[in-house]
């Protein structure tokens, strides 16, 4: 399998537990925004131990971006590179995802599950084109929101937050479900992005469907 060592070029804590990686970008090395790669670190305990990250940055941008949750609770590959910092290497492997822009729709997101329509949404709004978009983010806490002032900048009334464990000011609390989608959404022709958890996913596109959304509209990673 085709491989790429690059190094980090910045490494810094987004949230309590997200990191932002910068790392050096391969010639003629692209994607398509929601796409991603399966990256392992460049040393011998675990250069074999891949995982699929998705890339945040934009296409044209000098260097690649991800921007990863950091699992502590056991000794994983994330675990590890929140121990990771600039200097160390990362591999790259080829580019995946089915996961991409089709036209203007909902954008559904549980937790981490954010990081495939970042850079989508980046790339809308710097094309200006992220009018009829619509984001409805679903986390546990506030301190949870991955990259929410950006996310709001670009998107104003259209970035719609929900807590699921938390009551705050301005958030709803309670989970995604039927009611809160038929009171939020009043068009079901459009196309549907769905990303988090798997049981988010497998919820979210369930609910969906039940409401009429064609199976040809629902955009999720398969």
């Amino acid at each position: 399998m085709p491989h790429h060592i690059v190094k980090i070029i910045e490494a810094d804590f987004i949230t309590h537990d997200v990191k932002r990686f910068l790392v050096e970008k391969p010639e003629g090395y692209s994607f398509i925004p929601g796409q991603g790669t399966y990256v392992s670190i460049n040393h011998p305990k675990w250069k074999s131990e891949l995982r699929p990250f998705t890339f945040t940055s934009l296409v044209e941008w000098p260097y690649l971006e991800f921007t990863i949750k950091i699992y502590n609770d056991h000794n994983g590959v994330t675990n590890q590179l929140g121990k990771t910092n600039a200097g160390a290497e990362l591999i790259l492997h080829d580019v995946f995802g089915t996961l991409q822009y089709r036209g203007p729709g909902i954008f559904l997101a549980g937790g981490s599950g954010i990081t495939p329509f970042i850079s989508i949404l980046r790339t809308l709004h710097k094309m200006q084109q992220l009018e009829g978009n619509l984001l409805i983010y679903s986390n546990k806490t506030v301190d949870d929101i991955i990259l929410a002032e950006e996310l709001l900048q670009m998107l104003g009334d259209n970035f719609i937050n929900v807590l699921t464990r938390q009551g705050v000011i301005g958030f709803m609390e309670r989970r995604i479900d039927r009611n809160m989608l038929i009171d939020l959404i009043h068009d079901f022709s459009r196309y549907f992005y769905v990303c988090g958890p798997d049981k988010f996913v497998k919820d979210i596109t369930d609910i969906l469907l039940s409401l009429g959304v064609s199976a040809d509209s629902l955009v999720i990673e398969k």
